[in-house]
Order: structure tokens, then sequence, then C-alpha cells
């Protein structure tokens, strides 16, 4: 006689859903996103769903958190963890940055979020004004460090530099997606490496 499968622990169960809502999400926005298409996605059945999670809000959220949050942290803040000079570090992360069709064509998944639920759901607002809090913070504690080793030009406030520079990438990231072109943001990876140039001390 055959041993019964073993039921999937339910951490595996919340992350495969909240894997599958980022998929979702990310092609088709949040409101548009279909539940049905989610869990089958994830190989779940709807009680599943409900067992972890309030409904579609709760799922969003969790994507935000889980997901939205480590893609930026593995790409921007990792990298800038205690480095000597940051300018390097940072051209370094643009020059990893994706430049395929594809991922251009869909845009950031943080700024896609942003742009569609800040205005309409406060619990997306404050989950997504945080994200971009850290990341800020990230890069102007990193561009800090470098004025103390001399890397920084020291007449330049950290956080106002941090936040110009991100808005910027953001701004290229929206503008290549409205085109639908890669040569779009092509190009503002240059003028955004020019512009870390003028940052050494």
């Amino acid at each position: 006689m055959s041993q019964p499968a073993l039921p999937r622990a339910p951490s595996h169960t919340r992350q495969r859903l909240v894997e599958a809502a980022f998929e979702e999400v990310y092609h088709s926005g949040f409101r548009s996103s279909d539940i049905n298409t989610i869990l089958t996605k994830a190989g779940v059945t709807k009680g599943a769903l409900y067992h972890h999670f309030t409904g579609k809000e709760a799922l969003g959220h969790a994507v935000v958190e889980q997901v939205i949050a480590k893609i930026t942290s593995d790409k921007w803040l990792a990298p800038l963890d205690d480095v000597d000079d940051p300018i390097d570090a940072l051209l370094g992360i643009l020059n990893d940055t994706a430049l395929s069709p594809a991922e251009v064509n869909g845009g950031c998944p943080l700024n896609n979020l942003a742009q569609e639920m800040s205005p309409l759901d406060e619990g997306f607002r404050r989950r997504l004004s945080e994200i971009f809090s850290t990341w800020i913070s990230g890069v102007a504690d990193a561009l800090r460090l470098g004025q103390v080793n001399g890397k920084v030009r020291c007449d330049l406030d950290p956080v106002d530099t941090a936040t110009f520079f991100i808005a910027t990438y953001e701004g290229y990231i929206s503008m290549a997606k409205v085109a639908q072109d890669p040569r779009v943001l092509d190009s503002g990876l240059r003028q955004l490496r020019a512009y870390l140039h003028t940052l050494r001390r």
C-alpha cells in the first residue's frame, strides 16, 4: 500500500501564493489581477488562500512586503553594504540593469504599484513608501560613508543626492515602459553614469 503524500507545509503554501500573486500583479496590475489565475499558478485552493490571507488586499500587501521589498534590497542595498567606494558600487548596479524588452516593457514592480495603488489604498501606500524610504536611506548612507572615505564630494547632501538619483532612475524606467523601447532606458543609464562621476571627490 503506497504511503499518502504529505501535505504541503503552510509556510510553503503561503509563499507559493505570494509568488504567484506577484507574477499576476506584475503583468496585469493589482486591480486587474485575477484570484483564480493566482490560485491556478500557485496550485492551491481558495480555502488555502483564505487560510493565510483575509483577502486580495492582504495578499497584495504581502507581495509588497515579501517580494518587492526583497527585489529592491537585493538589487540596490546589498551591493552598497559597507562599501568603500559607493560610486563604483552604484555604477556596477547600473551596469547590471537588464535591458531586455520583456523587462523594460514590464516596468519596475515597485513603481508600477506605487502609481496604481498609492492613491487608492493606504495599506499599499504606506508599505510602498517605506520601501522607497529604505532605498533612499541605503544609498544616502553609502554616500555618507564615501564622504568619510574620501571617495565622494563633501559639498553634497547625501539624502538629496540619493533622492535625485533614485527619482531619475525610476523616471527613466517609466518612460521606457511607456515608449516600449529599451533604448530610452539605455540613454537614461548613460546619463546617470555621467552624473555619478560628478559626485567623485
